[in-house]
């Protein structure tokens, strides 16, 4: 089973309130109801099937108007389950049946059929289930809302609420809190529809946020079609790939179309479907309508930045070309407050001005460091591009090993491993050095199947000077990988160049030892 597992920028400009308020009541939500709804379920399911067995075998029995309405909802939609119900040797299902089948008595039948429906309105009067789930055959307005916020079980909630904070928090950032929420809504009471149009009559409930979620699904891809999801598979959690959103969520909605026309299986799937198409309808429409640039701006606006005093200064100072004295008072604010993009920026630009390539050369470096750190990979990715175009040649060892990292995460191996060697070059007798080794060393073997480069950096990484006793048998067992891995190509080579004859002889002189 593959689930995603992130996309390629999970981050925001604030802090998602909406999304995260969404979850604490999905959570507080079936903390509040799970168990009664378990309670309360089975003993409802036990009378309705009660009440179905004894009207099915005793139609002159009469039936308060509740009881009538749901026998007749069962009789129209499950017509050949009627008929079997109807028949006098149809299973036993429990001791109510077995004792029941024993009475002719008219009035004692009668007294039960009374006892059941007055349990079945009670019942139906306390059950969470029927008031504030889905029922299609019977819809309530408040249902369209409440049935989103209840869940049947810890891995209906922990998955739902999964996508939700993958999907929603960079929705919730691109349109703003207000518009995002009344989405969210709208997609959910949406799927509901959409539920009770592609199955008309059903008298089950539907509960679940999952079709608002779909919803979100379905904007996502209008909104971010080329952002990248990192996909892993459930069995096997370390072998994690990226896919574009463009690929994998139209596979997943055509997927939810295959289940909804086969076999019933409990999961309202066009439900998923009907969300998932609001969503990706409402987002044409905010894109088309203006209003998702309008709330865009209204959040810049209030995100907007009042620089600190000294770099006001400083761009003061760039302006009237006074170039030393602004790099001067930028460095003295970076020497408190070292992790502030906007004070290495400026700091760049006058040293761009003052064409101190050393400088530019440098701030390009810390810049990319930053990167790196806030785990903003295009961002970094410019920035060492930059680095490299004005003379740059070494990041500092921890930033040039995240940089790395980076690569393998992007799935770009090769220029992984290019610059694992770089890192290791540059540094022979530190630590970084043989941690460098060793990523490309992993790559070349496990990613790349090159075994011979894979020898080659772990037996550098055996003869480092920097220490390695707590790696020195992950060193010898890669050695012996790369050794084998060798081994079975030459192996192979071998036998492609002997041919099918070669074969056939080993084959008669290995029956002849038999």
């Amino acid at each position: 089973m593959l689930i995603p597992i992130g996309h390629d920028n999970m981050s925001a400009r604030r802090w998602p309130l909406i999304t995260l308020g969404l979850i604490v009541i999905n959570v507080a939500v079936f903390l509040a109801t799970h168990w009664t709804i378990e309670m309360q379920d089975p003993q409802l399911w036990e009378i309705q099937n009660h009440i179905l067995i004894l009207s099915a075998r005793h139609p002159q029995l009469t039936l308060t108007p509740k009881v009538e309405e749901f026998v007749d909802d069962y009789r129209n939609r499950y017509s050949d389950d009627w008929l079997e119900m109807q028949n006098p040797y149809y299973q036993v299902i429990d001791e109510w049946d077995a004792r029941v089948r024993m009475s002719v008595d008219p009035v004692a039948l009668q007294a039960e059929m009374d006892s059941l429906a007055s349990q079945y309105s009670q019942l139906t009067a306390k059950s969470i289930s029927q008031r504030y789930g889905f029922i299609v055959a019977h819809p309530r307005l408040i249902a369209y809302l409440t049935s989103n916020f209840l869940h049947t079980g810890w891995w209906h909630l922990i998955g739902n609420m999964w996508f939700l904070w993958l999907a929603g928090f960079v929705l919730e950032d691109a349109w703003g809190r207000s518009l995002y929420f009344v989405v969210y809504l709208a997609a959910g009471a949406m799927s509901c529809q959409f539920d009770a149009w592609s199955d008309p009559g059903r008298i089950g409930y539907s509960i679940g946020a999952s079709g608002a979620i779909a919803g979100l699904m379905g904007a996502f891809l209008v909104r971010f079609p080329k952002k990248r999801i990192r996909m892993t598979w459930f069995m096997f959690p370390f072998h994690r790939f990226w896919v574009p959103a463009y690929f994998v969520l139209p596979v997943w909605v055509l997927l939810e179309i295959s289940d909804g026309t086969g076999p019933q299986d409990g999961i309202a799937h066009w439900a998923h479907v009907g969300g998932f198409l609001f969503g990706a309808l409402a987002a044409v429409g905010l894109r088309c309508s203006g209003l998702e640039n309008k709330m865009d701006r209204a959040i810049e606006e209030k995100l907007s930045w009042t620089p600190e005093p000294e770099i006001t200064r400083a761009n003061s100072l760039m302006d009237t070309e006074k170039l030393n004295d602004a790099a001067e008072v930028l460095k003295q604010y970076l020497a408190a407050n070292p992790d502030s993009f906007a004070a290495w920026n400026l700091l760049r630009a006058v040293y761009w001005r003052a064409s101190n390539i050393p400088g530019y050369r440098e701030t390009t470096g810390k810049l990319c460091e930053l990167h790196l750190r806030a785990r903003e990979w295009e961002a970094a990715w410019h920035e060492y591009e930059n680095f490299l175009k004005v003379g740059g040649e070494s990041l500092p060892p921890t930033a040039w090993l995240d940089f790395c990292r980076m690569l393998e995460e992007r799935q770009e191996f090769e220029r992984a491993v290019s610059e694992y060697e770089k890192v290791a070059a540059s540094r022979p007798s530190a630590r970084e050095s043989l941690l460098a080794q060793l990523g490309a060393a992993r790559i070349s073997l496990s990613r790349l199947n090159n075994p011979r480069d894979a020898l080659r950096f772990y037996e550098a990484a055996s003869a480092s000077a920097a220490p390695h006793l707590d790696l020195e048998r992950d060193i010898e067992l890669g050695i012996r990988q790369a050794k084998m891995a060798i081994g079975t190509g030459l192996t192979a080579i071998k036998r492609e160049r002997e041919g099918p004859d070669e074969d056939r002889k080993n084959e008669a002189m290995s029956r002849s030892h038999g």
